[in-house]
């Protein structure tokens, strides 16, 4: 038996956090299973590789140069921080991180190839890579029999970058080759979320926050026990609480409910994270890395219960209302060539609703896709666009808490499909949740 242990970036984020990491490994074990780790980059490290690989890409080499020196000095710090009564781990373990520095470097250096995304692809991973190598050094230092693993290896997609797909068979064959040898022998593989690779080699990544993704799938493949995800979060709640006043946690909920969550916005979990275990009837179990010792969240198939109103938020959302130029229907025909831009822009459609001569679609805006979409189709179509717009979800939603949720807020749109309320709205404030 297997349990995947896999921690957020917010819990590798500095050498305090990654001491804790340690803590909780040694007071959980459980000698009855094996034990496989996926880990994050550390916090605001993919945010500002983010911006490393824009400036990369734009051709601004001394800035992408100085944004990356800037990266490895904060990571070096937190070595200088772990290993100071270390000297001789501390050297190779910087050692080992100047090399993949030095790769970053190379790839920033020649000419930016034409697909942004592929390009994105290339860079992005060194933040799982780095962390994942400072989180194993110091486990081994602990006296945790861990051992580093390159996802790449195992985790095998294609090659729809930032949004890669899964090819299970051949990612389901390696993970039993190169992972299950070393869970007899009770080892603890560590590895890296978010990360894979192409048939040519490529690196590749599963879309944003995809390392529970990862977790789910190596439980899958390995026939797991159980999946546990750290977080920074006492477990799934019913709202962010970056954006509201303590919301409930909800301590069992059923996989359909946390797939829905997910899909609708919930950004505890990746979207993909939870179909890979239903298949497999594994559970999930979301807890706090900052009170380890508290139970958090169990997400198990049970039958449906009632649940207390959930409210989930999509930022950086665009509104789209597109129209033919001669004001003719909007026909099937005309869907079917929208739908063949936005698939071939990677665009994330939220929310779409169509009427006889218009046709009104809200998208994640990011990285000047709705640029492109618009120019695009411009030559058939009119386009109005309305941007820093957010996307409100609301299930299971009473009459007051979607009153207090719309204050002071303007509705662009709304939609309905069961339970569940669909809002594009303008502003947005720090509001108390309402039970």
């Amino acid at each position: 038996m297997t349990d995947i242990h896999k921690f957020g970036g917010a819990s590798v984020r500095d050498a305090q956090a990654i001491r804790r990491v340690a803590e909780i490994l040694q007071q959980h074990s459980d000698q009855k299973a094996a034990r496989l780790l996926v880990v994050s980059a550390m916090a605001k490290t993919t945010n500002a590789l983010e911006e490393i690989a824009q400036a990369g890409f734009a051709g601004k080499t001394e800035e992408s140069f100085g944004m990356l020196n800037r990266l490895r000095s904060w990571h070096e710090a937190v070595v200088e921080e772990l290993f100071a009564e270390r000297p001789k781990e501390k050297q190779s373990l910087l050692a080992e991180l100047n090399d993949l520095f030095v790769e970053a470097e190379w790839l920033l250096e020649e000419e930016p190839p034409q697909n942004y995304d592929f390009f994105y692809d290339q860079l992005i991973p060194l933040g799982e890579l780095l962390s994942t190598r400072i989180l194993a050094a110091w486990l081994k230092t602990e006296g945790l029999p861990v051992v580093w693993l390159d996802a790449r290896d195992f985790i095998r997609t294609d090659d729809s970058f930032r949004e890669a797909h899964i090819l299970w068979e051949e990612t389901i064959s390696r993970c039993r080759q190169q992972l299950t040898p070393l869970l007899k022998e009770n080892k603890i593989p560590l590895t890296q979320g978010f990360i894979g690779s192409t048939s040519d080699n490529y690196n590749s990544t599963l879309g944003r926050e995809g390392s529970d993704y990862t977790a789910a799938v190596l439980a899958y493949a390995l026939d797991a026990r159980c999946v546990h995800i750290w977080k920074d979060v006492p477990g799934v709640l019913t709202a962010d609480p970056r954006i509201f006043e303590n919301p409930p946690r909800l301590d069992r909920l059923s996989y359909r409910e946390a797939i829905e969550m997910t899909y609708y916005g919930a950004q505890v979990l990746h979207p993909k994270t939870i179909k890979p275990l239903q298949n497999k009837n594994i559970p999930l179990e979301v807890r706090s890395f900052l009170q380890p010792e508290r139970a958090g969240s169990l997400i198990q198939n049970e039958a449906e219960e009632t649940y207390p109103p959930i409210i989930s938020i999509k930022r950086q959302q665009a509104l789209l209302q597109i129209s033919t130029r001669d004001f003719s229907f909007v026909a099937e025909q005309h869907i079917s060539l929208l739908f063949q831009h936005i698939a071939r822009l990677h665009l994330r459609v939220n929310l779409m609703q169509n009427s006889a001569i218009s046709f009104s679609l809200c998208l994640s805006d990011q990285d000047g896709k709705i640029e492109r979409l618009v120019e695009e189709i411009q030559e058939l179509f009119k386009v109005q666009v309305q941007r820093h717009l957010e996307l409100i979800n609301l299930r299971h939603a009473r009459p007051e808490t979607r009153e207090e949720v719309l204050k002071n807020r303007l509705v662009l749109l709304e939609q309905r499909l069961g339970n569940t309320v669909q809002l594009v709205v303008k502003k947005l404030e720090k509001v108390k949740y309402k039970n």
